[in-house]
C-alpha cells in the first residue's frame, strides 16, 4: 500500500537542490503528485507531495532525506497525508481559477491584506503569489510601477459585488486592482484597440483647437459632459465642431506638435509590437492628429474622424460619419474579423463614456484615468499609474523585458 507524504524544504537557496532531493526520491521510485518552489531575497521555500509506492520504504526515504538536508543547513518538515485528503484537494482543482492583479506605485503590506481579505470573504482560495515587476528600490520615490499578481481558486457567489468590493478598496488605497478569469484567452490576447485623447494623449485635442479659435471654455464645458455621459457625444460633437468654424488649418500642425504622449504609452506600444500584438486607435477626435501618433508610434489601423477644411479654413463639419460610441465597438469587430482573432483576444482601453460599448465588447476592457461613470461600467480600471500598467495585466514580467527588445 502506498503512502502519501507532503515535505516541505526551506533555507538558504542552494544550485542542484531540486536535483539532489528529486534523486532521492527516485532510488525509492517515488511518484511526484505536486511541487511548487518560490526564492525570496535567496531563501528557499519548496514543497512536494510524493506517494510512496510501498509503505514500508518511507521511513529509508524520509531518513535519507533528513541526513541530506541536514548536511546542507536546510529546515525540513514531513506531513502524511490521507487519501480523503488528497482526493478533495485534487477536486478542488477543477474549480475555476482567476487572477487578480495587484498595480501601485509601491506595494504596502496593507494593500496586500485588504485584497487577499476580500478574496477570503468571497470564497477564493490564493494559490499563488507572484511578483511581476522589477526588484523595488529602497527609495520608494525612484519607483514607477510595483506589481503583484495572485492565482486564486473558487467560485464566487456574487462576481459583482466582488468587482465592487475591489473597486472601493483601489479608491481607499489608491491602486489598481484587476480580477479576471484565468482562461486562454487571458493569456493569448493579440490585438489591443485605443481611444486616443486622454488616453493615448494627455490632451483633448477639440479643446486644443477650441483655445487656439478664442472658445476654449465653451468648449471644454460641452466636452467635460459628454465624458461624464451626461450628452449625447454624437450630438455634443457636432456642436462643439460649429464653434470652431473659421480655424486657419495651419494651427492643426502646431498643435500636433505640442501634444504629450500619455505616461507609459511608448513603452506599451513598443513592447506589444514586440510580442506581435497588433494595434488601432479608434478615437472621435480626429484622423490628422491619429495619423501623426500612427507615424510615430507605429500603429496598425486608425479610425478617427475626417475635419473638413476648405480654402485653409475649418469648417466646423466633418466629411462622413462621426465615430461614435457604437461606431467604435463595431470598428473593434470589425478588425477583430480582419485578423482573424476572437473578440476575447482584443484589449480595448479607454476613459470617456463613448469608449464603453467598446469597452464592453473586448476581452479586456480597461477603463484608463477615467470618469467615475467609466470606471464603474468598465470591467477593469486603471487609474494611478500610466498604459504600460496593461501588460501586467496580460502576465508580462519585468524581468522578461531584455527578451522582448522594444525598438
Amino acid at each position: 500500500m502506498s503512502e502519501l507524504v507532503l515535505i516541505n524544504v526551506s533555507g538558504r537557496d542552494k544550485p542542484g537542490l531540486t536535483s539532489e532531493i528529486t534523486g532521492i526520491m527516485g532510488r525509492y521510485n517515488v511518484r511526484i503528485l505536486d511541487i511548487g518552489q518560490a526564492v525570496i531575497h535567496d531563501h528557499l521555500t519548496w514543497g512536494i507531495l510524493a506517494e510512496i509506492p510501498d509503505e514500508s520504504r518511507a521511513s529509508p526515504v524520509i531518513r535519507d532525506l533528513l541526513f541530506r538536508l541536514h548536511a546542507l543547513d536546510l529546515q525540513v518538515r514531513f506531513a502524511p497525508i490521507t487519501e480523503t485528503e488528497y482526493q478533495q484537494w485534487a477536486e478542488g482543482r477543477n474549480r475555476a481559477c482567476y487572477i487578480v492583479t495587484l498595480l501601485s506605485r509601491d506595494i504596502k503590506a496593507e494593500q496586500i491584506a485588504r485584497v487577499s481579505e476580500i478574496t477570503a470573504r468571497h470564497g477564493l482560495n490564493i494559490d499563488n503569489i507572484s511578483r511581476l515587476s522589477a526588484r523595488p528600490s529602497l527609495n520608494p520615490s525612484e519607483n514607477r510601477i510595483a506589481c503583484v499578481e495572485f492565482s486564486v481558486r473558487g467560485t464566487p457567489e456574487d462576481l459583482e459585488r466582488l468587482r465592487t468590493d475591489f473597486l472601493k478598496i483601489a479608491g481607499d488605497m489608491n491602486v489598481d486592482i484587476a480580477f479576471q478569469e484565468d482562461s486562454i484567452f487571458r493569456r493569448n490576447r493579440r490585438l489591443v484597440v485605443f481611444d486616443m485623447d486622454s488616453t493615448l494623449i494627455e490632451a483633448e485635442v477639440i479643446d486644443e483647437l477650441a483655445h487656439e479659435a478664442g472658445v476654449g471654455e465653451q468648449v471644454s464645458e460641452i466636452t467635460e459632459r459628454a465624458m461624464r455621459g451626461e450628452l449625447d457625444f454624437s450630438e455634443s460633437f457636432a456642436e462643439r465642431l460649429a464653434l470652431l468654424r473659421g480655424l486657419d488649418e495651419s494651427v492643426l500642425e502646431r498643435i500636433a506638435g505640442r501634444l504629450r504622449m500619455t505616461e507609459g504609452a511608448e513603452y506599451l506600444i513598443r513592447t506589444l509590437r514586440s510580442l506581435g500584438y497588433r494595434t488601432a486607435i479608434l478615437s472621435g477626435g480626429f484622423n490628422y492628429f491619429a495619423r501623426h501618433l500612427q507615424e510615430r508610434l507605429g500603429i496598425d489601423y486608425v479610425y478617427a474622424n475626417e475635419l473638413e477644411i476648405v480654402d485653409g479654413k475649418v469648417t466646423g463639419r466633418v466629411a462622413g460619419p462621426i465615430v461614435d460610441g457604437d461606431r467604435k465597438a463595431s470598428l473593434l469587430l470589425e478588425i477583430a474579423q480582419r485578423e482573424k482573432i476572437s473578440r476575447e483576444q482584443v484589449i480595448a482601453v479607454g476613459d470617456g463614456a463613448n469608449d464603453l460599448p467598446m469597452l464592453s465588447q473586448a476581452g479586456l476592457g480597461v477603463a484608463f484615468r477615467a470618469k467615475p461613470l467609466v470606471k464603474e461600467s468598465a470591467r477593469h480600471a486603471i487609474s494611478t499609474l500610466g498604459l504600460d500598467a496593461i501588460l501586467y495585466l496580460i502576465g508580462y514580467r519585468e524581468s522578461e523585458a531584455r527578451l522582448v527588445s522594444p525598438e
